[in-house]
């Protein structure tokens, strides 16, 4: 198990934009990567609800379940090594095991039995190190949608802010106010189920 506070600042892209980024730093095909996760809610979206979420997502290798939730600056992070059996259970079955991710989601008052899966995401992903952080561009594809995603992660907020914007400036892309992965997820699986 870890727990980490991510800092990230998140913007939303145009297609042409994500492009034209992809040229700007030089990105060639065999640097981009697919990637799924896998989400999970209960039916009344509890966890959404409490601005939390819970994904399971194969890794180097292996599989981790990861529990986000907020934090006074960014998302508390917490992850858990599961098995590949306990990952095809918990997204075949609905049955996710035990654990430390188990015990915080009943400390926050939802009962972990509830929760059932909700459907993957698949992003196609590019990440590298620039500036002290990470670099991400993400085209993600889920729930009958595409969108287009620049990340940057960083150590301290204010450093990662002030490159964040610079490198949208340089680009000139705009500003725009953006949801997590997870969040448009769940509002996407949210507007299907009205």
């Amino acid at each position: 198990m870890t727990q980490n506070i991510e800092i990230e600042f998140k913007n939303m892209l145009t297609k042409s934009e994500y492009e034209n980024l992809l040229k700007v730093f030089k990105i060639e095909e065999h640097q981009i990567f697919k990637q799924v996760n896998h989400y999970f809610d209960t039916p009344d979206f509890a966890l959404k609800n409490q601005e939390s979420a819970l994904r399971i997502r194969k890794k180097d290798g292996y599989y981790e379940m990861t529990l986000k939730q907020p934090a006074p600056i960014g998302l508390l992070e917490t992850n858990q090594h599961i098995s590949e059996n306990e990952a095809q259970m918990a997204i075949e079955f609905g049955k996710l095991p035990p654990g430390i991710i188990l015990n915080l989601i009943e400390e926050s008052k939802i009962i972990y039995s509830t929760i059932e899966y909700f459907g993957s995401l698949t992003t196609k992903r590019v990440e590298f190190l620039y500036q002290n952080g990470l670099l991400v561009f993400d085209h993600s594809i889920y729930l009958n949608t595409e969108d287009y995603e620049l990340e940057y992660e960083a150590q301290n907020y204010q450093d990662g802010e002030k490159v964040f914007l610079e490198i949208l400036r340089q680009c000139n892309i705009p500003q725009r106010g953006t949801k997590n992965k997870i969040l448009r997820f769940y509002n996407r699986k949210y507007e299907q189920t009205k």
